[in-house]
């Protein structure tokens, strides 16, 4: 067990009353003290080169001036892949998520969620390397259902070539140009691999993908 008092975290967000707000709400939990905020990746990024200490933890928005939560993240991923990158965000939609997980987030929270449901990420994050949401663990739930894991990886190889395709950024419309395929085709592989497999969105396609080796990030 660590004997260390307290974990260190990063505010990265451009909208300085929330932040000030959070920097004040996350240092009355007993084992998290902010080291200071930054109001976009490039003022994070002069800051990190300023100070001496590492922040343990980076909680990261996503809309932001200058450099956003994706470049940011990506970067983070590739220069302080030791540092615990969570997002905070008030964007709920899948492709987001779903490209900030592929940026390298440890885990991904929406602004409103309670204070107590905000504790317990920063302690999970440290305690087990990541964090996963309700709608993020619900599609990994999905994903792993073993009433499905044997019969659902017989694909066919259309079947195995749009999901690997689904695993990259690329709009539905972008996979069937490079497939050859009308839209309405793919969105039927879209419902039936839903159907099959026991998923709600995108997200959880990738989760599968990754946990039966697939396709990588």
């Amino acid at each position: 067990m660590s004997q260390k008092e307290n974990y260190t975290v990063v505010i990265v967000d451009d909208h300085s009353l929330f932040a000030s707000s959070l920097e004040k709400l996350i240092n009355t939990f007993s084992n998290f003290r902010v080291l200071y905020n930054a109001k976009n990746g490039q003022d994070l990024q002069q800051k990190i080169s300023k100070e001496n200490k590492m922040p343990d933890i980076i909680l990261l928005d996503i809309n932001m001036p200058v450099m956003d939560g994706f470049e940011t993240a990506e970067w983070l991923s590739q220069n302080h892949a030791q540092i615990k990158t969570l997002a905070l965000s008030m964007e709920d939609d899948e492709q987001t998520i779903l490209q900030m997980l592929r940026k390298g987030v440890k885990g991904y929270l929406l602004k409103d969620i309670h204070p107590e449901i905000l504790n317990q990420a920063l302690n999970e994050l440290m305690e087990r390397g990541y964090y996963h949401s309700e709608k993020v663990s619900e599609t990994l739930l999905n994903s792993l259902n073993p009433n499905n894991h044997q019969k659902n990886l017989d694909f066919r190889e259309n079947e195995l070539t749009f999901i690997q395709l689904a695993c990259s950024e690329m709009t539905y419309k972008e996979i069937a140009v490079i497939m050859n395929l009308s839209p309405k085709t793919i969105d039927g592989y879209r419902q039936d691999l839903f159907k099959r497999l026991n998923i709600k969105n995108r997200v959880g396609l990738v989760m599968f993908a990754l946990k039966n080796n697939l396709t990588k990030i």
